[in-house]
């Protein structure tokens, strides 16, 4: 069960950050979307039941902002239970090969897809730490398997982070997990990957023909930071119609 419980979730404002937490408030849990958009987060939080849900800004790169979103989900909530890290830069320009990204671009999807789990992370867990527990989700994806791009690459490293920090965490009662989505409905990936790519993906590497729904996120993400939940840390779980299934 999450009900009672306080979710802080970065990219909130939009796309799955926001699937899920309409599906970890329709559970009963306090929702905060934290984005660097802060417009689109109070426009989202507005469509949530009364007091089930705030924005915040929030910069995942900066530390000081993160700080900041953190001080207004306490004082608002009275504490933290759940982080998930789904801020990520994922547009199709950085889906190339590793040597034909510029190196601003490099920093920057290292900055916010790498370097934002590990700065949020660091900066929620004191604040878990108070409640005694806690259920940490970062978002990978089914890019990280077979990897062929800088996105890929940035999502492979979620992966060793997911495991690197069940182990470190584990003492505090802190787990973490995490879930690699395949091709999924967002309106990023429906508006950025070209309709002949999308088709190949499908058709080409997933059992299930068909695009995935950011829904069908949830029951997952819910498992993995609900007390049902309890036996599983530094796991991750692909969402992806069977594509990289392993053995």
């Amino acid at each position: 069960m999450i009900d009672g419980k306080v979710a802080f979730i970065t990219g909130g404002a939009r796309g799955i950050g926001l699937t899920l937490g309409r599906g970890f408030a329709a559970d009963g849990a306090s929702v905060v979307l934290a984005d660097i958009d802060i417009a689109a987060a109070e426009a989202s939080a507005s469509s949530f039941a009364a007091g089930q849900a705030i924005a915040v800004a929030c910069d995942v790169t900066d530390r000081d902002s993160i700080a900041a979103a953190l001080v207004t989900t306490v004082a608002t909530f009275g504490g933290i239970d759940i982080l998930v890290n789904n801020a990520a830069r994922h547009h199709f320009d950085v889906n190339v090969p590793p040597t034909q990204l510029e190196p601003a671009k490099w920093r920057q999807i290292l900055d916010v897809n790498i370097m934002g789990t590990v700065n949020c992370t660091t900066l929620a867990v004191p604040e878990m730490r108070k409640r005694g527990s806690g259920a940490i989700l970062n978002l990978s994806s089914v890019a990280g398997y077979e990897v062929t791009t800088c996105y890929g690459v940035t999502k492979l490293a979620i992966r060793g982070l997911t495991t690197a920090m069940a182990g470190e965490l584990a003492a505090d009662n802190i787990r973490v997990n995490a879930i690699a989505p395949g091709f999924m409905d967002s309106d990023t990936v429906l508006n950025d990957v070209p309709q002949a790519v999308a088709d190949m993906f499908i058709q080409d590497l997933q059992l299930i023909k068909r695009q995935g729904r950011m829904t069908e996120l949830v029951g997952a993400a819910r498992l993995l930071c609900s007390d049902e939940g309890s036996f599983i840390t530094g796991e991750t779980i692909i969402i992806g119609g069977g594509a990289f299934r392993q053995v």
